[in-house]
C-alpha cells in the first residue's frame, strides 16, 4: 500500500471525454476473458494483455493498472428461451444467441513486480478508488457488439397515426377485386386511411409500376397515411403502411380501428402482395446465397495459423472479406507479420497505439496469422457434444475505427461496397507508409495504364495513370450459352413466368461470359467523340485503345456487375464469368510511342479555351428528359448546368444528390455555373491515380462529379493535361500531348502470367446491401472465409465473384 501511494502522481481519475480501452488489448486481441485477463493503465486508460502490459510499463513508466478478469458462469439447464420480436441476432429483442454470462473480478496491480491489491477495498487511497470506479462505470471505447449478421430496422410509429382524421363518407372496401379509382391498375394498390380511396402506387423511371395516383391524391388532400392492399392479414404488424409526409414505411398502432372504419375485417384477409421489404429480400436468389456460402456442402472447419475468422461487427463483412484476402498476399504478410513484430510496432507507435494504422494492421496481421485465436470451441452444446464447426474469431474493432476515421460511410454500421473499401485501404496504407515507400505493401498491386488516342490526322496522344484495380465491363453479347438462353427465354415466355427459374426445382439459366472476353473489351478500340484535335484545331472523333505498361505482382480484377439500366435504375447483371485458374495478359502490354508515330502538337496560345467568357446554359434536351420524369424544370436546368451538359445520366446523379440543397429553388443567375462544387474525396481519388489536383478538379466539374467519366474526360482532352490552370476561371495552357504521372512511384513489373489466388463474392441486389464472402487458396486448397466461419471450400464459386485476385507466377 505504501508503494502504491508513491505512484499516485501516475494515477488519473477519468473524465467523461476520456476513451477507456477496457474491453480489448490495444496490441493483441486479448480481453478480460483471456487467460491472464486485461490490464488497464490508470494513467492513459489503455488496455493490455498479460503478455504485453510490461511493454507499456517500459515505454511509459506507468506502474498502476486495474486488472480485469472475467470467468464464465455455469449455464442453468432450465434457462428459458426468449421469443424474438425483431429480425436480428445479438441485439435487444432479437434471437437469443444463448451467450454465456461472466463473473468479473478486479484488482489493483503495481508493475514491474505485479504486486496485486484487492479491489474494492477501503484501505486503498481515495484517488485510486475514484479512478478505478471511473474506469469500471465508464462505457468502454469499444462497446460490446454481438454477432449481428442480418438485421432489419424496426419501423417507427407514425406521428399521424394516433390522431388520424377519418371521413364519414360511407365508403366500404370489399375484401377483394380492387382497382385504382382513376385507372385500370389492379396491382400495387394503396388505400388512403382518411377517405378510403383506392389508388395506384408510384411510377418507376422505366415506366413500370403505378401511375402516381396515390401520391397525387396526397398532394391534393394532404391525407397522410395509406396502407398497401394485399399486405393486410391477421398479423397487422406485417402490413405495409406508408406515411407521405414522413416519406417512409411506418407503424400504425391503431390500424385495426382505421381499417374497420371502412368495413375491413383484417382477420379474414389473405396476403397477396409483398411488402416493400419483402420484395427487396425476394430479389436475393436463394441459389446464390447457398452457392457462394457453400451452405449445402459438408465443409470441413479449419483452425490454426492463417485460418482465423473475423467477427461481424454489424454489416462489416465487406471489410472482413477484403482483409482476409489481403493477409494472404506476400506483401501484407511480410509488412505486417513476418518482418514486423508486435513489440516493434508498439514501440514505433504514438502515445495512443489505437489510432495508429500501422500498429493496428500489425495487430490484425498477427491475430489472423499466428493461430493464437483460431482454436476449436471448448464449450459443449445442448446435446453434451463439443461443436467443431465454429470458432469465435477476432473482432477487428480497433482496426475498423482507425481505417474508417473521418470517413462518413465506413465509420457507420451500414453495408458498404467492398471495392470502395479496398481502394480506401490502399489509399490509407500508402499514406501511412509515406515516409518509407519501399515498405508500402500496396506497391505490389499498383500498375500503369496507358491509353493511346489517334485522331483522323493520324497523329497520336498517349496518356498514363497509375491504378490498383483493373475494372472490366462484361460483354453479354459474348456469352457462350446463347442457344440455352434463347431456349430458356422461350420456355419462360410460354409459361408466363418471371425470374431465373422455370420452376421451383428448375435449372438456373444465366449468360456465361469468358473472362478473356472481358479482358479483350478493356483493350478493344473505342470511339471518343468530341475529341479536340490540336492537329486539326477542331473537335472530331478519335480512336482510343488501352493497355498496361507494367504488370503488378498481384492483379485485382473488378467485374462491373452493377450497371444502370433503362430509366437510370441501378441493376445487378445476372451473369456467370468463366474464370480459369491461370491467365496470360502479356498481349495487353502497351509499349508507348512507336517508330513512325507522331504526337499531336501542343495547343497554340490562341487556341486556349476561355471558359470565363462563355456563360454555360442548360442543354434543353437534357433538362427536358429529366422534366419528363416528373422533376422540377428549374432543378433540371441546374443539374444540366452543373454537369456541363455532359449527359442525362450525369445530370440525374447531380440532381438526386442536390434535391435538398437550400438554394435549389433559387433562380439561375449569371455566373452561377462557373464553379460547381466538387467532392474533395473524388479529387483525392483522382490525385491518387497520378493526376494533378487542378486537373482532377476541372475534370470532375466537367463530368458531374463522376470519377470514371472524369478520367475519360482527361484522356479525351489531352490539351488540358499537365496544364497550369486557374480552377476558378478554367483557363488552361497545354504543355504536352502526353499525360505524365509520377514515374518515380514504386511499381512492380514482370511476366504477364497469373494464377487465381483469391475471390470476394457478393450476394444481394446492391453493393450496399447483402453479404460478402472471401475464398482464398491456402496450402494448395481453397478456403472459405465467411465472417468467423473458416472452412475448406468444396465448390468455390469461381464464376460468381465480384473481385478476383491473381498472383504472378
Amino acid at each position: 500500500m505504501e508503494l502504491l501511494r508513491t505512484h499516485l502522481a501516475k494515477v488519473r481519475i477519468p473524465e467523461p471525454t476520456n476513451r477507456i480501452q477496457k474491453d480489448e488489448c490495444c496490441i493483441s486481441f486479448d480481453t478480460p476473458r483471456s487467460e491472464g485477463g486485461l490490464y488497464v493503465d490508470m494513467c492513459s486508460f489503455l488496455g493490455f494483455g498479460k503478455d504485453f502490459v510490461r511493454w507499456n510499463f517500459e515505454k511509459t513508466g506507468n506502474p498502476v493498472y486495474l486488472h480485469i478478469q472475467q470467468q464464465r458462469k455455469p449455464v442453468p439447464e432450465d434457462r428459458p428461451l426468449k421469443k424474438p420480436t425483431l429480425l436480428a441476432i445479438g441485439v435487444e429483442g432479437g434471437f437469443d444467441n444463448q451467450d454465456p454470462e461472466y463473473e468479473t473480478t478486479y484488482n489493483i496491480v503495481i508493475l514491474p513486480d505485479f504486486i496485486s491489491l484487492p479491489f474494492p477495498s477501503v484501505e486503498l487511497p481515495e484517488k485510486v478508488r475514484l479512478a478505478a470506479d471511473g474506469v469500471i462505470l465508464a462505457e468502454g471505447a469499444a462497446k460490446k457488439e454481438q454477432l449481428a449478421a442480418w438485421t432489419a430496422e424496426k419501423k417507427k410509429i407514425s406521428e399521424y397515426a394516433l390522431n388520424l382524421q377519418q371521413l364519414d363518407n360511407g365508403v366500404l372496401v370489399p375484401p377483394s377485386g380492387w382497382k385504382c379509382s382513376k385507372c385500370d391498375k389492379t396491382e400495387n394498390l394503396w388505400m388512403n386511411l382518411t377517405d378510403g380511396l383506392i389508388l395506384c402506387g408510384r411510377r418507376n423511371w422505366d415506366g413500370t409500376g403505378g401511375n402516381n395516383h396515390a401520391i397525387e391524391h396526397y398532394e391534393q388532400t394532404k391525407f397522410p397515411l395509406a396502407v398497401k392492399l394485399g399486405t393486410i392479414t391477421a398479423d397487422l404488424e406485417a402490413a405495409d403502411v406508408y406515411s407521405y409526409p414522413e416519406d417512409d414505411s411506418v407503424e400504425d398502432p391503431l390500424l385495426a380501428q382505421h381499417l374497420s372504419h371502412f368495413g375491413i375485417d383484417f382477420s379474414s384477409l389473405q396476403k397477396t402482395e409483398m411488402t416493400t421489404a419483402e420484395r427487396e429480400l425476394d430479389t436475393n436468389v436463394n441459389y446464390d446465397w447457398n452457392r457462394i456460402q457453400e451452405n449445402d456442402k459438408d465443409a470441413k472447419p479449419l483452425f490454426g495459423p492463417g485460418h482465423t475468422g473475423l467477427v461481424n461487427l454489424g454489416n462489416s463483412c465487406y471489410m472482413a472479406s477484403i482483409m482476409q484476402v489481403m493477409f494472404c498476399t506476400h506483401s501484407f504478410i511480410s509488412r505486417y507479420y513476418e518482418n514486423r513484430s508486435l513489440r516493434e510496432a508498439f514501440d514505433m507507435s504514438p502515445a495512443d497505439p489505437t489510432v495508429d494504422l500501422n500498429m493496428q494492421l500489425t495487430k490484425l496481421g498477427h491475430g489472423l496469422l499466428s493461430g493464437k485465436y483460431s482454436v476449436p470451441p471448448q464449450e459443449k452444446d445442448e446435446d453434451g457434444k463439443t461443436p467443431n464447426d465454429k470458432q469465435e474469431g477476432i473482432p477487428p474493432r480497433m482496426f475498423k475505427t482507425v481505417i474508417a476515421a473521418k470517413h462518413p460511410e465506413f465509420s457507420s454500421m451500414r453495408q458498404q461496397d467492398a471495392l470502395e473499401f479496398l481502394l480506401h485501404l490502399f489509399d490509407q496504407v500508402e499514406r501511412a507508409n509515406a515516409g518509407t515507400p519501399n515498405l508500402d505493401p500496396c506497391n505490389s498491386f499498383k500498375f500503369i495504364i496507358e491509353e493511346r488516342l489517334q485522331c483522323p490526322s493520324g497523329k497520336v496522344a498517349y496518356n498514363r495513370r497509375s491504378d490498383y484495380i483493373l475494372s472490366l465491363n462484361i460483354p453479354l453479347d459474348e456469352a457462350t450459352n446463347k442457344e440455352q438462353l434463347e431456349a430458356f427465354q422461350k420456355t419462360k415466355a410460354e409459361l408466363g413466368l418471371e425470374g431465373n427459374k422455370i420452376s421451383s426445382g428448375g435449372e438456373l439459366v444465366r449468360p456465361r461470359v469468358p473472362l478473356e472476353a472481358c479482358l479483350s473489351s478493356f483493350s478493344a478500340p473505342e470511339e471518343v467523340h468530341d475529341f479536340h484535335s490540336t492537329a486539326l484545331n477542331a473537335k472530331t472523333t478519335a480512336i482510343k485503345t488501352a493497355g498496361l505498361t507494367t504488370f503488378p505482382d498481384y492483379l485485382v480484377l473488378h467485374m462491373r456487375k452493377f450497371v444502370m439500366e433503362a430509366g437510370w435504375v441501378p441493376k445487378k447483371l445476372d451473369v456467370y464469368i468463366d474464370v480459369p485458374d491461370t491467365i496470360d495478359i502479356s498481349h495487353m502490354r502497351s509499349k508507348g510511342l512507336q517508330p513512325g508515330e507522331e504526337l499531336l502538337p501542343e495547343a497554340a496560345p490562341g487556341e486556349e479555351m476561355n471558359e470565363e467568357s462563355m456563360e454555360l446554359v442548360a442543354n434543353e434536351d437534357i433538362a427536358g428528359q429529366l422534366a419528363s420524369m416528373g422533376f422540377n424544370y428549374l432543378h433540371c436546368q441546374k443539374a444540366a448546368i452543373n454537369t456541363s451538359n455532359v449527359g442525362v445520366e450525369e445530370a440525374m446523379t447531380w440532381l438526386l444528390s442536390h434535391m435538398e440543397d437550400p438554394d435549389i429553388d433559387d433562380p439561375i443567375s449569371s455566373g452561377s455555373s462557373k464553379a460547381p462544387v466538387v467532392d474533395e474525396g473524388s479529387v483525392q481519388t483522382l490525385v491518387s491515380f497520378g493526376f494533378h489536383e487542378d486537373l482532377a478538379r476541372k475534370a470532375l466539374k466537367a463530368s458531374g462529379g463522376n470519377i470514371e467519366k472524369a478520367t475519360d474526360w482527361i484522356f479525351s482532352n489531352p490539351g488540358a493535361t499537365d496544364s497550369t490552370m486557374d480552377t476558378d476561371s478554367g483557363n488552361a495552357t497545354a504543355s504536352s500531348s502526353t499525360t505524365q504521372i509520377d514515374e518515380t512511384a514504386s511499381v512492380s513489373d514482370g511476366s504477364g502470367k497469373y494464377k487465381l489466388v483469391g475471390m470476394v463474392s457478393h450476394m444481394g441486389t446492391s453493393t450496399h446491401c447483402g453479404h460478402y464472402v472471401a475464398h482464398v487458396v491456402k496450402d494448395g486448397r481453397w478456403v472459405i472465409f465467411n465472417d468467423s466461419k473458416v472452412a475448406e471450400s468444396v465448390d468455390p464459386p469461381k464464376d460468381m465473384a465480384y473481385l478476383y485476385f491473381f498472383q504472378r507466377y
